[in-house]
Formats: structure tokens, sequence, C-alpha cells
């Protein structure tokens, strides 16, 4: 296992590592909801360009506003961002600061602050490490090397770097320079700051004091307030008169830029109250304007406050739904979002038009030209945020379900049968609000459960549409039920119709959620949340709680039930409990997880599983980032539950797991969910290995194996949906099989079909490239080859071992011309893949990457295509027909100095035919046949068209080389006219004539339209050839038989006699003739 350096990338691989990182992930998006923006940034002197900070998913620029984006932070160390900025004196200077500034339970947490000096292509990391969430950046706007940053700190635990820090070297080194008051300092943090556009010394800041737990929140304290420096940050005053006292929350400021003595302040108080402040003395003293607060959430998810840099005393405060104000706060007017996401929490502007907004919010970004009255939505950016994922076992592709943070629960194929790909028509949402933990019914597709927070558990018909609330119910005198806000669902493996769903309890369902036994009694520690410990104490009731929108506490979060003993249950709770039961919910053991081995007594049961070969066997993922640790707890039980062992060998620090799933074939091999990717290990949790191909740093918080497919598709919170299509090859992996100079994997059958054209004959039609698109795989058989050490041209191998040299400037031998020149001669070697069909008959030769790793190779099911070399066909790159279904093998060789050696057994595979008509045609093999024989035609009436090209060009060439002989006049003359005049005959019979072809005007059918009749009416269709097909291609293949002799006879014997004929006479050389001898 490599070693983690921090930035994203592996000081050294392994050879493991290097054949994993082949197996590329792919991105299903969707974007059609897109995600959280924390912040905008447009640059100022060029308002196409905008970097967009995605709370949960990197940094976004595009340069062509919006139509077009690119990830340009996905290579480092953390994907949560909670601020950005350009600097003022070079706006390609851009400056990051990692961890979402809200106080949400969901937040991921940063690791700092990140400079780019080139607009984004590369980044350095320059400190505050331990801030974990930023909330603003600001730069000198004279001195670029002057940098404010407002660190929120640590949301879930004390201390870390946290409060207002000041760097005057570029971000070599920083100062705190304003904290709370000792003792609450360690939960204090700069939730805001501002700057006067007139004088870059004078700065003002909010301070926030502020814990969540597991089970409460507390969002203020007496240490949150506003602070106003006159010397560049390097002392503070608090500014009070005017402003609430007692224990304040989450702060936003804002200074008007017309007139900057004017300060505007949106201030949380206790228990989500509050309102606007403003003040007209630089914050000497400050006035309420209205009672204005953020609702829904509560105030830690939103309070930015923004003035507006075209009207005076025109601000607008984010919230569930923006609002704007006209006269500095006292009266607010809601921003139209019919047709727009709620909750709010970016916004940006244009410097020279009052009517343009970009506002982020918990659904991507939208734009307005005409300030609010209209919207459009950026759907091209797919930074979704999932909770949990569900594959179905739907035919022939399976459908991904996925619960999201404000984006409802949403569904969509893992690939689809056309040549877009997945666009965002083809996902759907099926239930409303927050989603959750998804699950649908084996052997049944159209069974989907889904729910939206607190288990509120629905049952969707995908044939209707429709839902049903089948939330369990208590009964008369009963104690409510406790959900937590992503309450679990299971699917019994040993009857389809059998739910169990679980708030405190666990409940079971015989009949699909019709009707629910409720068959434990309270499994969690039942504690009173109020009474626990926030900021290290025990607060008031009149304290600034808010428990809102957060999790009910003392719940259970997960469930299992083994596949090989009916009846033998596992949950976990949120309070440190693990509960077994072993007759099917009579009665159950408890298990304190403080007991096992190396994990604290607070860790909360992130997911449960139950081995799938051993009934004795389970494994629990284990989460303690809530208070502050961040470590990986991953254990097994090989005795249900009675003694564990830990098996998160070499998983990396601060990657906590959220899901752990087993391989349905190979009991050791098995994948975590962290979250900072997603691993696997082929030994039972020994070693682990990320599965990075392709995939950005981002928390992967559920995982599902399709087990038809092998696919395992991962849940990212923030980057959508990812896939690694058919994993199979990981069963196969060893160490000897790796240090083989070469192995051949199992390929998957290949589906049999003609893709759609949805959109026209490329992948987006004339939709523009704005339309986002997640990419199908390849289509047709994907081989999977490992190479171990790769091979190297002769040059390549001498550049290498010449590399140490010229690093240490050291001499370096010259090898020789005998070398040198043997190394320009040299051509390529290659790797060949050789397809075969049941006969043992070559269908396809490919050739792929010949460097060392992992590498797949897809053949698209089609023969090698026949159009004469040069020849394009007219439509792009030429292609052959697809094969007939069946049975097919694939070799694999390398070629070396024109030496080929076969590398590895063949692999067989099959074709086969995924769907037939709504009209009974031919069968496959008839339709393939028919291809053939117009394949054989195709390549022989396109030789023949290159052939006449070529001629003609001897002809002409000859024609010129007669005037500079000797030939007597006449006779040569003559005899170039008639091969010329009979070539365009020849051309005529094949294609017609030019000069009707050029005027459009329509002519008798010639042997060239017969073929593209035969073509067109059959390439595009499985249907098979119809009478009308088979006539053309009969009357082609009689026709051509003279037209193929007659300039066969040309080509061979008559242009050459006639080249011969001019050496004779003194001619020059000419194109396509022998060395002539010249002897006189």
């Amino acid at each position: 296992m490599a070693q983690d350096n921090g930035n994203g990338e592996d000081e050294q691989k392994s050879a493991l590592e290097k054949a994993l990182a082949g197996l590329e992930l792919r991105t299903l998006g969707p974007a059609f909801m897109s995600g959280r923006i924390a912040d905008i940034a447009i640059h100022p002197d060029n308002h196409n360009v905008w970097y967009v900070a995605v709370g949960s998913g990197g940094v976004w620029k595009t340069t062509n506003s919006g139509t077009t984006w690119e990830s340009i932070f996905d290579g480092q160390g953390s994907y949560s961002i909670g601020a950005i900025t350009l600097d003022p004196k070079n706006p390609s200077t851009v400056w990051v600061g990692t961890g979402e500034n809200v106080g949400g339970r969901h937040v991921g947490y940063g690791d700092g602050v990140y400079v780019s000096h080139d607009g984004g292509a590369s980044w350095n990391k320059v400190g505050l490490e331990g801030s974990e969430h930023i909330a603003k950046i600001i730069i000198h706007p004279e001195d670029s090397d002057i940098v404010w940053v407002a660190a929120e700190g640590p949301l879930w635990s004390s201390g870390g770097e946290r409060g207002l820090y000041k760097t005057t070297d570029g971000g070599e080194n920083w100062t705190r320079t304003l904290v709370g008051d000792e003792g609450d300092d360690v939960w204090t943090g700069a939730t805001d700051l501002v700057m006067d556009p007139s004088d870059p010394n004078v700065l003002y800041a909010a301070t926030w004091q502020r814990h969540r737990t597991v089970a409460t929140y507390v969002g203020g304290g007496p240490n949150s307030g506003i602070y106003r420096s006159s010397d560049g940050g390097e002392t503070w005053t608090e500014l009070k008169k005017g402003l609430p006292e007692g224990n304040l929350g989450k702060i936003g400021l804002a200074i008007s830029p017309q007139k900057p003595e004017v300060l505007y302040a949106a201030i949380e108080t206790n228990r989500r109250e509050g309102g606007v402040w403003r003040s007209d003395n630089r914050g000497a003293s400050w006035k309420k304007m209205s009672d204005r607060i953020a609702g829904g959430t509560g105030p830690h998810y939103y309070q930015e406050i923004y003035a507006s840099p075209h009207r005076f005393d025109r601000i607008y405060f984010m919230d569930v739904r923006a609002s704007v104000s006209d006269d500095g706060g006292a009266t607010w007017e809601s921003i139209a979002d019919d047709s727009k996401h709620v909750d709010n929490h970016a916004l940006a502007f244009r410097k020279n038009d009052p009517n343009y907004l970009l506002i982020g919010t918990d659904g991507g970004l939208y734009e307005t030209f005409d300030h609010a009255a209209t919207w459009r939505f950026i759907d091209n950016l797919p930074v979704t945020q999932f909770y949990k994922v569900a594959v179905d076992d739907d035919k022939p592709f399976y459908n991904v379900y996925g619960g999201t943070q404000d984006n409802n629960t949403q569904g969509g194929p893992v690939r689809t049968d056309n040549i877009s790909g997945i666009r965002n028509s083809d996902w759907k949402v099926i239930l409303f609000g927050d989603g959750h933990q998804p699950a649908t019914e084996p052997g049944n597709p159209d069974i989907v459960y889904a729910h939206w927070q607190q288990g509120n558990l629905v049952r969707y018909d995908r044939t209707t549409g429709e839902i049903v609330y089948i939330q369990p119910q208590v009964g008369q005198d009963e104690a409510p039920n406790r959900f937590n806000w992503d309450a679990p669902i299971l699917v019994s493996p040993h009857e389809p119709a059998r739910i169990y769903h679980a708030s405190q309890r666990v409940w079971r369902s015989e009949d699909r959620g019709d009707s629910w036994t409720r068959i434990s009694g309270d499994l969690t520690r039942d504690q009173e949340r109020i009474e626990l410990d926030v900021m290290g104490r025990q607060w008031s009731w009149d304290a600034p709680w808010d428990t809102f929108a957060m999790s009910n506490y003392n719940t259970i979060t997960s469930l299992a039930e083994s596949p090989v003993e009916e009846g033998l249950l596992y949950a976990g709770t949120d309070d440190g409990l693990i509960q077994v039961s072993e007759n099917g919910g009579e009665s159950w053991r408890e298990i304190e997880v403080g007991k096992l081995p190396g994990v604290p007594d607070t860790a909360f049961v992130n997911d449960i599983k139950a081995d799938l070969f051993d009934a004795d066997t389970v494994y629990v993922a284990l989460d303690n980032h809530k208070y502050g640790d961040f470590a990986p707890y991953l254990l097994k039980s090989t005795n249900r539950g009675r003694s564990w062992q830990s098996i998160a060998g070499d998983l990396p620090e601060r990657h906590l797991v959220w899901r752990v799933i087993q391989d349905h074939v190979d009991p050791k091999l098995m994948f975590a969910a962290t979250e900072f990717g997603m691993f696997v290990t082929l030994d039972g949790g020994s070693e682990w290995n990320k599965l990075a191909g392709k995939a950005p740093t981002i928390s992967f918080r559920d995982l599902a194996i399709q087990r038809r497919e092998d696919d395992l598709v991962g849940a990212s919170f923030g980057r959508g949906f990812w896939v690694l299509d058919d994993y199979s090859v990981l069963r196969e992996i060893d160490d000897e099989t790796l240090e083989r100079e070469a192995a051949l994997f199992d390929t998957r059958d290949a589906w049999w079909y003609m893709q759609r054209t949805p959109l026209g004959n490329n992948e987006r039609g004339s939709q523009g490239q704005s339309m986002y698109i997640a990419p199908n795989p390849p289509f047709g058989a994907v081989f999977t080859y490992h190479l171990a050490e790769g091979y190297k041209t002769e040059a390549e191998m001498r550049q290498e071992r010449e590399k140490p040299l010229i690093a240490e400037r050291g001499d370096v031998p010259f090898p020789g011309w005998e070398k040198v020149e043997a190394e320009r001669r040299q051509p390529e070697p290659a790797v060949i893949l050789t397809v075969r069909d049941s006969d043992g008959k070559v269908v396809r030769r490919l050739e792929g990457p010949t460097e060392e790793g992992m590498h797949r190779v897809a053949w698209d099911l089609r023969m090698p295509a026949p159009n004469a070399i040069g020849d394009t066909g007219g439509f792009g790159e030429p292609q052959g027909f697809m094969v007939a279904p069946g049975t097919y093998s694939v070799e694999l060789a390398r070629r070396v100095d024109g030496e080929v050696t076969a590398l590895a057994e063949p692999r067989s595979f099959e074709v086969v035919r995924m769907r037939e008509g709504v009209l009974e045609g031919a069968e496959p093999e008839e339709t393939v046949a028919f291809w053939k024989r117009l394949q054989d035609m195709q390549r022989k009436v396109s030789a023949a068209n290159r052939i006449i090209e070529e001629a003609r060009s001897r002809v002409e060439a000859m024609q010129t080389a007669l005037a500079r002989s000797t030939a007597e006049v006449g006779e040569l003359d003559r005899e170039l006219y008639t091969v010329s005049q009979r070539l365009y005959e020849i051309a005529e019979e094949l294609e017609g004539k030019e000069s009707m072809e050029q005027m459009n005007e329509p002519q008798g059918p010639t042997i060239g339209q017969r073929m593209f009749v035969a073509m067109i009416g059959t390439g595009r269709s499985t249907y098979g050839p119809t009478p009308t097909h088979k006539m053309s291609l009969d009357i082609v293949e009689r026709e051509f038989t003279d037209v193929r002799a007659e300039l066969n006879q040309l080509v061979e014997e008559r242009i050459p006699a006639l080249e011969d004929e001019l050496a004779e006479a003194g001619a020059p050389w000419t194109p396509g003739a022998a060395v002539p001898a010249w002897n006189r």
C-alpha cells in the first residue's frame, strides 16, 4: 500500500496499485439537479470566466459562462470547499479555503488553504491544515502577499486553527490576530470578513462560537460578535453598541460599495431568532432594521448577506428563499424561485450589469438577466451529494437509485442503448425531499423503496409512478418512533417481500410495508440529549440550541440479516451499540462498541454487513468523526460479535469508513467507501488499495454491487455516482499474476444490438456543448490485460537509463552510430489482441497500450473496415459490419521487431442478442451472411475507386513525362488518352457522371448507388435484408464482375506496358512504375 502524502498522490506505488490505476471508474452524473454551491468568483476582467466552490465537490472553472466546465481541484487533499477568492491585482491567482462554511450535520472537513498562480492549473497548499472549515478569504488589493483568512475551525471538536489569520508573505507564515475570549476560544472561529473598499486597512470580522455533536447542536455563545480593525487586521475592537447582547450565533456581514461607512449584519440570536442590523458610522453604533433570519435548516446553514455593487442600500439575504431589500434591510421581498432550487448560499454580480445575478444553491447554479424575474439553470455541473445507493436487476441494463442531500431520491440507468450516453433526461425523481437509503426488490425492478429524512418510508411503483407511504406506526399509548435522519431499509435476502426498517426499534414487514410487526424494544441507550455535554459542559435550557434540522438521537442507523442463516439479525446505533438477534428478533444481545479493540465508546455505527458465506462472520464500520476523530474503524467478528479484530489494515489516516461490502464470489475481496475515496482489499482487510482510476478526491458514502454484471457502484457525496464496470478481474489478481510478463483476464459477455441515435448521428446532435452527458461503457466486448513491465523501443530504454545522468548533470555517453541508426529504424512494439470465432477463424485484430499496468481495450463487435486504405467512405471513420451472436475467444500477443509471441491463454466469451424488433426479420446468422457479402463487395468497390484515382494520377504523370521524352509524337499520346478516357468510363459505371453529380442531377442506378441502398438499408438494423436489398446486391455482384476484369487488365497490363514504352523513349520515371533499365 502506498502512503498518502496529503495531496492525493502516492509517493511510491506497488505493482497492485499500478494495476488498479488502470481500472477506471466511470461517472454516471447526473447533473439535472446538481448540488450545493458554497462560493462563486467571477473574473473581474472577463465575465465569462467563473470559479465555483462546491461545498462538497471541489472547485470548477468555466471560461464560457457555464457552457462547459473543468474540475480543477480533483487531485488535492480535500473535496469540501468553503471559500474561493481571486487576487484583484492578478486574477489568475486563485485562493481556496477548504472545509465547508456551514454548520450542518453532513458537512465534509478540509485541510487548509490552497493557492494557484495559473488559474487553477496547479495548486500549492499554504497552511492552516487544522482549520477544517474556512469561511472567507480576502486579498489586499495592492499587495498580493497580504491575505486574510476567516477560519471557523472544527465543528465537531475543540481546538484546531480557528479565528482570523493573516499572512504577509503569500502564505509562507500565518499569524492569528483575532480569537475568542480565553476558555471559549477553543470553540470560536471567524465566520465572515469584509474590507472597506476605500481603505484596505479597515476590516470587519464576525466570530462564531458553535459546537455540533451526534446528539445535538449549540449554534452560538458569548464569544460570537463583530469586530473592527483599522490597521490591516493586526488589532481588533469589538463592536457592541446597538447590537443584541447574550449568546449570538452565525453572523453575516456586508459593506456598502457606494458608502463604505455603511455596514450590514445578519445576526442569529438564541433559538433561531435574530435579525438584520445596519450601521452608518463604520460600526460605532447599530440599528436593528428587521427580524429577518434564515429559516429552514437554520441560520447556521445560511446567513450570507451581499450588498449590491449597483444600488446603495440594496442588499441580498441568503436563506431557504433568498430575499432582497432596497432600504437597507428594513423591508424584504422574496426573490422569485418557482423554477429554481431553494436553499441559497452564494451570490455574484457583474459590475456592468445591474440586472445580472449568479446564485449558488443546494441544487446548483442559476443566473438571471432580468433581476430574478426569470432564471436559467446551469444543468451541466455533476455535483450531487448522494447519501446511499441501491441497484436493481432490470434487463438489459440495471438502474441506479440514490438518496441525495436536498435533491430528492433519484434514479437512472447505469448505461443506455444509444450513442449519446446517459443524459439528464434519462434520470427521474422518485421521491421528494432529502433522499436517503433506497432499496430494490430482487427479481422485481418495478418495486423501489425510498424515504425522506426521519424514516418517512414509501414504496414506489415504477410502472405507474405512484408512491405509497408505508412508515411503520406505533400502537396506542406506545412511545413515539425515533427515526434517524438517514434511517436504514433492508430487504431480506431470504424473502423478497420481507423488509426491515428501524427507528429505536426494529420493524419487520412480510408484505412490502403494507403492515408491520415490531420485533424489538428500544435498542439504543435512550438518553436525554439536552443533558449531554456540548463544548465540554452541560448548557442551560436557555442556551442557543438548534435541533430543528438535525437527526433524532438514540436511533438505529444500520441493519443486516445473514444471507446464510435466516433470522440472524444485526442492528447498529448512533450511540455506540451493536445488537444481535439469533432468533428473528425475539431476543437481542447488546454489544458496546467501546469494548471493541481500539474503538471509542462514542463511535457511530455507519454500517453492519453479515458475511455472504459464513453465518458466524459479521463486519462493522464505525465512525467517530463527530467527536473530532477521523480514524478508520473497520472490524470483523467470526463468532457473531462476541469478539472482534480490526481489518482496517493500512487504510490511511483521516479516511473514516462509511460502508463496507463483500464480493459475492470471493470472500476475501472486499470494498470500503471512505471519506476520501473507494478502497479494495484482496486479502480480507490486511492490505487496502485505492480505486482511483479517473475518480476525484471525494467522499464515497455508500457502495452497491450489481451481481449479474459484477459492477461496483459508488455513491459519492458531491460528485454523483461512479461505477467500476466489471470488477471481476480483481478476483484473478494475485502476486503471481502481476509478476507474469502478461496476463489476460476473463471477458464479460457482450450485448449484440444496434445503438440508437436519439439526437442524430453524434452524441450531442445539435444540442450544443452545454448538454451534459455521462459516458456509457464502451460498446461491445471489453478485454482486460496486465503487463508487468510493458514494452519499449531501444531508444526509450536508453533514454530511461540516461535520465539519472541528465538529472545529476553528468556525462551521457554517445551510444554509437550503429545503435543510433538501429533505433531510428526500429518500429514501435505492439500488443495485439486477436478475436476468433467458434471455428477458430480470425474476425478482428486490435492493438492495445504497451505500457506497464492494467489496460482495457474494447472491440465493437465489428469485422474490420473493408474500405481501401485512404478511403474514409465520406462518413467519418470507416467501420465493418457486426459479427453474428455466438461464442468467441480473444488472444493476447506481443510484436517486437516483427516477431509475434503469444502472451496468455485464450479467453472465451459470448456475444448475446439483446432484443428483437416488433417485426419478425431474418435470423442474425442470415443477416450477418448478407453483411459479409456486402462487405466483400464494399472492399472490392472501394478498392476499385482508389485504383481508378491512382491510375488517373499515373496516367497524368505519364502524360507529363511524355513531354520530356524522345518518343515519336502520336502513338503514345493516343494510347494515354484512350486509357484516361476508359478510366473515366469505368468510374462512371461505379459512381456516375461527375458533372451530373456536381449539379445534383439524378442518374440511372450505378454500382455505387445500389451498394448504398444495400448498405444504408441493412447497416443500421438487425432486421436483415429485404428483397429490395438482396436485389441491389445481386445486381452489384453481377455488374462489378466485368468492371473488375477490365480495370485489372488496365492496371496490371496496359498501364505497365505504357510505362515500359515511355522508359524506352527516355522519359523520366513516373509514380507507380518499376525502376526502368534505361540502357541507352
